[in-house]
């Protein structure tokens, strides 16, 4: 057949007339040309991959991802299996390089089952690692708002707030879960029906348990707006009499001789407030 490479008999051999030189030269030109470019865009695929990689883990430090996430579920988690956040997302662009090198590899070789997975993978694979990011990254940011919305809530002493941080992140994380699903091609109609009676369901369980808490914010919008006591008066309230040491949307801080009193803004309102003055 010509221009196929035919191995040395036997004869050859025993003559001594075999070249071992000759020999692999022959056998590298048998070699198609499409070969060796499949192996260059491999090798280039895999040093590329590798420097996105480090370029990006390096430019999410600079902006201060790490310090943004620090004390985050997600990344007290990673720091568990001795990895962090930002080390996850740069390994996951670097699988990304490396996938779409294998493909466009095996395409430039002319592998009989590239070509028949070519078009899905080409469009998959950036799917996949578009909802992964955002999978990631919903997750982070529901941890962050989980963080905050308890930071801020902190000084509330009613008992419904407690559940508020924890929807805040579940919220995030479902329509992040959505966003993902949505990517890789999964029908989310059904959960886009579902958000929108979760959403529901939160607005109406939310007004009804924390209605005291809407009481106090519309009582405390009332107070901070017409002002009948500020920071430093004596005031009797709810059977409490004492030093006002902070007012806020929610509540107001009344120290007294036994300790500091949190009172509710929605009781100062309802139970009216004495304004002491000697």
């Amino acid at each position: 057949m010509s221009g196929a490479f035919v191995l040395p008999s036997t004869a050859t051999v025993l003559s001594g007339r075999f070249q071992p030189g000759q020999a692999a030269a022959e056998l590298l030109n048998a070699i198609p040309d499409r070969i060796w470019l499949a192996l260059a865009v491999l090798l280039l695929g895999l040093v590329l991959a590798y420097l996105v990689g480090v370029l990006n883990r390096r430019l999410l430090r600079r902006a201060g991802v790490p310090e943004a996430i620090e004390g985050t579920a997600f990344e007290r988690t990673a720091r568990e299996f001795g990895t962090s956040t930002v080390r996850i997302v740069a390994k996951l662009s670097t699988y990304f390089i490396v996938a779409v090198t294998v493909i466009v590899a095996f395409s430039v070789a002319e592998v009989e089952f590239a070509d028949l997975f070519w078009a899905d993978l080409a469009t998959f694979v950036p799917r996949l690692f578009v909802a992964v990011i955002v999978l990631i990254i919903g997750i982070v940011v529901g941890d962050k708002a989980e963080l905050l919305v308890t930071e801020r809530l902190r000084e509330i002493k009613l008992p419904e707030v407690g559940v508020i941080p924890a929807l805040v992140k579940y919220s995030v994380v479902y329509v992040a879960a959505l966003i993902a699903l949505a990517q890789v091609g999964v029908q989310t109609l059904a959960l886009v029906v579902l958000l929108g009676a979760y959403a529901l369901a939160l607005v109406v369980l939310t007004a009804l348990a924390t209605k005291d808490l809407l009481a106090a914010a519309a009582a405390g919008v009332f107070l901070l707006l017409r002002q009948p006591y500020g920071i430093g008066d004596e005031v009797r309230v709810a059977g409490q009499r004492g030093i006002v040491q902070e007012v806020d949307l929610f509540v107001t801080h009344i120290e007294t001789d036994d300790g500091e009193h949190v009172l509710p803004n929605h009781r100062v309102f309802r139970d009216g407030i004495v304004l002491i003055r000697e």
